[in-house]
């Protein structure tokens, strides 16, 4: 048995006509027949049914087109396994990001992708974090951009960039009329909406919570940066924004106000990820100086000194 007979097997599953199949195949009806009968004699059972009109495959032959199609997927995931090892820049790379993260990064990133590795082809796939980690331990993602820290042995982080949290609050809330950029002091007693469990950026907003004396808003979790941003526009709350979330694309909303804290304001650090067993770990390096090479002026929020926001008319 061999990987052309299982070819020639799953033709004819997929066409029900010699003739088609071996069109499909690239070989002549008499080659096709002869290899399929063959492979018959080498398993010592029938696969195929022969009718004047039509071909029908056994149940044996349907079973085992079945598993030579799994057989053939494999060894082409193979061949793209060694292709990307000798050639990385032309082979499929598959990227994990977390959901706070990829929609305000990706425009970004993809252009710049696209400009340094043209023959690269980019497979995103969006998950929470613990997710992207599993997918990642279980070879399913070559690489991740996630946030630290990471408690992981198997896998190597390479810093990639810091980013700050910015306030969001509405605009006839008290600290949107502050004169200056924002202390975390001013957060004491404050409560923040914050995500649903399962988000990083829930754990990072915790831990600023903490530092500043805030709390979080009881009742409410939400499930996306976005369902935080339109709460604070009906004024349910305040909460935190990271800086990438405020820059275009993204477009302002109406009674959201963006508030910049002075001095190192609290963030969080960003990190291309990737097995410690991976053969692309060189191209992987080479990737990360990319995402590093965004402007600068992408992860700054420059807010300019804080206004205060126009007072509704009464």
């Amino acid at each position: 048995m061999n990987l052309r007979d299982l070819h020639y097997l799953v033709a004819l599953a997929e066409h029900r006509h010699f003739g088609r199949a071996a069109e499909a195949s690239f070989v002549s009806q008499p080659t096709l027949s002869t290899q399929i009968k063959k492979l018959e004699d080498e398993l010592g059972v029938a696969l195929v049914e022969r009718t004047p009109r039509k071909v029908l495959l056994t149940e044996t032959g349907r079973e085992i087109a079945r598993r030579a199609r799994g057989v053939l997927s494999e060894i082409d995931e193979i061949k793209a396994i060694a292709q990307r090892t000798r050639d990385p820049e032309s082979g499929t790379l598959r990227l994990g990001i977390f959901p706070t993260l990829g929609p305000y990064l990706l425009p970004h990133l993809v252009p710049l992708v696209r400009k340094h590795f043209p023959r690269l082809e980019l497979l995103l796939v969006e998950e929470k974090t613990e997710q992207v980690v599993k997918m990642l331990r279980e070879g399913a993602l070559d690489v991740g951009v996630l946030a630290l820290p990471l408690h992981e042995d198997s896998l190597h982080a390479e810093f990639l960039f810091e980013e700050p949290f910015v306030l969001a609050v509405p605009d006839d809330h008290p600290l949107a009329h502050k004169r200056t950029r924002l202390k975390l002091d001013d957060l004491e007693d404050e409560s923040l909406l914050l995500l649903e469990d399962g988000h990083c950026m829930r754990d990072q907003a915790l831990e600023v919570c903490q530092l500043a004396g805030a709390g979080e808003r009881s009742g409410f979790r939400a499930t996306s940066l976005e369902t935080l941003r339109q709460m604070v526009a009906a004024n349910v709350g305040i909460t935190l924004l990271p800086t990438l979330a405020i820059k275009p694309p993204m477009s302002r909303t109406d009674n959201v106000h963006l508030i910049e804290f002075s001095g190192h304001a609290p963030s969080r650090r960003i990190a291309l990820v990737w097995r410690k067993s991976s053969s692309l770990g060189v191209f992987l390096e080479r990737f990360g100086d990319v995402i590093r090479g965004l402007p600068p002026e992408l992860l700054q929020p420059n807010l300019g000194e804080a206004k205060p926001a126009k007072r509704a008319a009464p």
